[in-house]
């Protein structure tokens, strides 16, 4: 049985996650030519992560959308466990929203292009005064576009629980003042798990918590908030809420 499902996942999924992405994202990049808001790019991305999910015989279930409203702009603040994260999110959650992102994604071919075009916002780790300015333009489009944006705090994936989130969400939230909405994703490490391309076909399940309102608090503040959020996506996750340490207080970064 294992064997059948590395045989799948080798000779069935990843070919077809690799030449779906490389079409996809060259369509995005045609269609940004025409349309430099980003948002056909992000219906567009919409289908992919749906043919994502169908590839590798995902299923999403989702819980408390109905506290999201499609015409307010959100930080969402979620977990990180796997890569089929991303397309879980962007096939069920019903908002514009961009992602604030490595810097290392946007120089890998294909990708890289869309994600510039499609008007995402790169955050270089190696130097906090770049990731400053990529917040304050993310706040700035937010707040004239109503544009949501999606953090995942942690910095990365993590492979057994929930890490220490970095300030860079928080900072984003409060220099916006909108609302922040902790997003905890569970299942999603049993389908694809770190340090393997094995896709096992199971459910993910997206739990959407409750947002937490910006409006009046001030930058000095972040560190509050970001405790807060860590504390929400543990609850909706079921993980221990890890210990600050302060490690990454100054660092600006999502």
């Amino acid at each position: 049985m294992v064997v059948l499902r590395y045989l799948r996942s080798f000779l069935w999924t990843l070919p077809l996650v690799v030449i779906s992405t490389i079409a996809f994202a060259s369509l995005s990049v045609i269609i940004a030519y025409f349309d430099r808001t980003g948002n056909r790019s992000h219906e567009l991305a919409r289908v992919w992560a749906r043919l994502m999910l169908r590839i590798g015989f995902v299923h999403v279930e989702t819980e408390g959308m109905e506290r999201l409203d499609p015409s307010k702009p959100y930080v969402l603040v979620s977990n990180h466990t796997s890569y089929y994260d991303t397309p879980a999110i962007i096939a069920t959650i019903p908002l514009q929203f961009r992602f604030f992102a490595k810097k290392g994604l946007f120089q890998i071919p294909f990708m890289g292009t869309h994600l510039t075009r499609a008007g995402h916002f790169p955050v270089d780790r190696e130097d906090p005064r770049n990731s400053v300015k990529s917040i304050a333009e993310g706040a700035r489009q937010m707040r004239e576009r109503k544009l949501s944006v999606l953090i995942f705090p942690e910095g990365g994936r993590s492979e057994h629980t929930l890490r220490e989130f970095k300030e860079g969400a928080a900072h984003i939230a409060i220099r916006a003042q909108v609302p922040a909405v902790p997003v905890g994703i569970t299942g999603a490490r049993q389908v694809l798990a770190m340090h393997t391309m094995n896709v096992i076909p199971g459910t993910i399940r997206i739990h959407i918590g409750e947002p937490i309102e910006t409006a009046g608090m001030m930058a000095r503040q972040r560190h509050e908030l970001t405790q807060l959020l860590v504390e929400r996506v543990a609850e909706l996750t079921g993980d221990p809420a890890p210990t600050p340490s302060g490690a990454g207080r100054e660092e600006h970064t999502a």
